[in-house]
């Protein structure tokens, strides 16, 4: 695996190495030992996926105190322009996102630490995503910002973006007072 720090401190992205062959394709996705060497101790307590039709945004999501959660996140089929946020009080890159295409050719995987809020959108039918969270869910620190609050770019027209009732009612970052601190 190869494992390299994004712009936003203590994000990782990593890249597996995907051995492909007549039969198809294996894919290691965690080994704990090669993560504890980049600093990211995480004990998996929880697993879960979605399925996403094309064109569905989900996201930003979090948990707050207490439940707040470092995560793995990788689409194991289709693809997504997967998106995240910085909402570490004192962080250099406070109120900032990233973005990057997740799918299953690429295999990338995404470490995000506690304090930085997930989302993503669809970019074909079907696009498989899976979790990873050393915390399990909790309804009442689940929490969200709206993604047309944080500026991010997407490669569709927004009329098309197909999104739940709880995602179009999600609070504007300038409005989220935050209870995550960068350290």
């Amino acid at each position: 695996m190869k494992i390299e720090e994004l712009e936003i401190p203590d994000c990782f992205q990593i890249t597996p190495n995907v051995l492909k062959d007549h039969r198809g394709a294996f894919t290691k996705t965690f080994h704990n030992d090669t993560f504890a060497e980049f600093g990211l101790n995480i004990e998996i307590k929880e697993e879960f996926y979605s399925i996403s039709n094309k064109n569905v945004l989900r996201g930003l999501h979090f948990q707050k105190p207490p439940s707040a959660h470092n995560k793995l996140v990788y689409c194991a089929k289709g693809a997504v322009l997967d998106f995240f946020i910085d909402l570490r009080r004192g962080s250099p890159k406070y109120g900032q996102h990233l973005s990057i295409e997740l799918n299953e050719s690429n295999g990338l995987i995404l470490y995000l630490p506690i304090g930085i809020a997930h989302g993503f959108l669809s970019l074909e039918d079907n696009s498989l995503m899976v979790y990873k969270t050393d915390c399990s869910y909790d309804s009442e620190s689940d929490c969200g910002i709206g993604f047309s609050s944080c500026d991010i770019k997407l490669p569709i027209d927004a009329l098309d973006i197909i999104m739940s009732k709880r995602d179009q009612k999600l609070c504007r970052l300038k409005e989220y007072q935050s209870e995550f601190v960068y350290e």
